[in-house]
C-alpha cells in the first residue's frame, strides 16, 4: 500500500514559521551588539574588512548549496543593477562601519535611536523621491520624532549624528535595494563582494604597518572575526524568509524587535548613561512610532477589506 503524499503545511503553519523566522532575525541584529562588543581591541575598520571577506565566502557557499548561480550570473550581466548595487555596497558599508564604531565607543543607545528612527526617515524618502502623500497620523509621527531629535541636539548640546546617520543610510539603502531587481542573496554577495577589494587593500596595508589582529590576538578574537560572516549574513536571510511569508504590516511591527534590544543591552548590560533628555528623545520618538504603526495597521486592513468587497463582487 503507497503511503499517501505529506499535505502541504497549512497557511497559518506557514505563517507562523515565517514570523518565528523574521523574529529570528530582528532578534539576531539586536543582540549582534554583544557580538561585536568582543571585537572592542580590534579597530572599527579591520572588523568591517573582516565582515565584507567571510561574507562573501559564506553567502557564495550558500549560493553554490542552493544551485542559485544561474540567477547570480543574471544579475552580474545586468549593468544598472550592478551600477546600484555599487551604491548600496558603499551605503550599507558605511552603515556598518558606523555601527561598529558606536559599540567601540560604548553608544550603543544611539544606535538604538538610530533604527528606532530608520522607519520614519523611510517615509521622508518616500515623500521626497516617490512623491507619495502622507496622512495626518504620519506627519504627526515625523513631527515628534523631529522634536526628540531636536531636543536631544539642543539640551545635550551635540547632534545625534550617529543616529543620523544610520537612520538616513538604511533607509536610502532599503530604497535603492526596493528598486533592484536583484534577489537579496545574490544582491548581498555582490555589495560584500565589491566591498572586498577596498577590504584586501586595507588589510594588506595594515600588516605591513604594525600587523593585523587576525591571528595575532588569540584565538578568541580570530573566531570572532571569521563569524562576522554568518553574523551578516543568517539574520539577513532569516528576515528575507520571513518577509515573503507575513504581511507588510506584521514585518512592520517587528523590526522593532533590533533597537529594542539594543537599547536594553546598551542600558541593562553594558551600563550606558541616559540621561532625562535622552529619555525624552525616546519617548517622543516611541510615541510617534506607535501613531506610525497602528496608522499602516489600520490603513492595511481597510485596504484588506476593500480587496474583499471587490473580489465578491466579482
Amino acid at each position: 500500500m503507497q503511503e499517501k503524499p505529506a499535505a502541504p503545511p497549512l497557511p497559518v503553519s506557514e505563517a507562523a514559521l515565517g514570523a518565528s523566522a523574521a523574529a529570528a532575525g530582528y532578534l539576531l541584529w539586536g543582540v549582534s551588539v554583544v557580538f561585536y562588543k568582543q571585537l572592542m581591541d580590534v579597530p572599527p575598520f579591520e572588523v568591517l574588512a573582516h565582515r565584507s571577506i567571510w561574507s562573501v565566502v559564506l553567502v557564495l557557499f550558500v549560493i553554490l548549496v542552493l544551485r542559485r548561480r544561474a540567477q547570480l550570473m543574471a544579475l552580474l550581466r545586468n549593468r544598472r543593477a550592478m551600477l546600484t548595487l555599487l551604491g548600496t555596497s558603499l551605503l550599507i558599508g558605511s552603515n556598518w562601519f558606523v555601527f561598529i564604531y558606536a559599540i567601540n565607543e560604548a553608544r550603543i543607545v544611539e544606535t538604538s535611536l538610530g533604527y528606532y528612527i530608520n522607519p520614519l526617515v523611510s517615509v521622508l524618502i518616500g515623500v521626497a523621491v516617490l512623491g507619495e502623500r502622507l496622512s495626518r497620523a504620519q506627519i504627526f509621527a515625523v513631527a515628534l520624532a523631529f522634536i526628540g531629535v531636536l531636543n536631544f541636539t539642543l539640551v545635550l548640546g551635540m547632534l545625534p549624528w550617529i543616529s543620523l546617520f544610520l537612520a538616513a543610510s538604511f533607509a536610502a539603502y532599503g530604497y535603492l535595494r526596493k528598486i533592484t531587481k536583484a534577489d537579496p542573496l545574490e544582491g548581498l554577495l555582490v555589495e560584500v563582494a565589491l566591498l572586498m577589494p577596498l577590504a584586501l587593500l586595507y588589510l594588506g596595508w595594515l600588516s605591513g604597518h604594525g600587523g593585523t589582529s587576525f591571528g595575532n590576538d588569540g584565538w578568541s578574537t580570530l573566531i570572532f572575526l571569521v563569524l562576522t560572516g554568518p553574523m551578516t549574513a543568517v539574520p539577513l536571510l532569516l528576515f528575507t524568509f520571513g518577509a515573503q511569508r507575513i504581511r507588510l504590516a506584521t514585518l512592520g511591527l517587528m523590526q522593532y524587535l533590533a533597537p529594542t534590544t539594543q537599547f536594553l543591552f546598551a542600558v541593562l548590560l553594558y551600563g550606558e548613561p541616559l540621561s532625562l533628555a535622552q529619555l525624552l528623545t525616546f519617548a517622543l520618538i516611541w510615541v510617534g512610532l506607535a501613531i506610525f504603526s497602528f496608522d499602516t495597521w489600520r490603513r492595511e486592513r481597510e485596504l484588506r477589506r476593500l480587496a474583499a468587497l471587490a473580489s465578491q463582487a466579482k
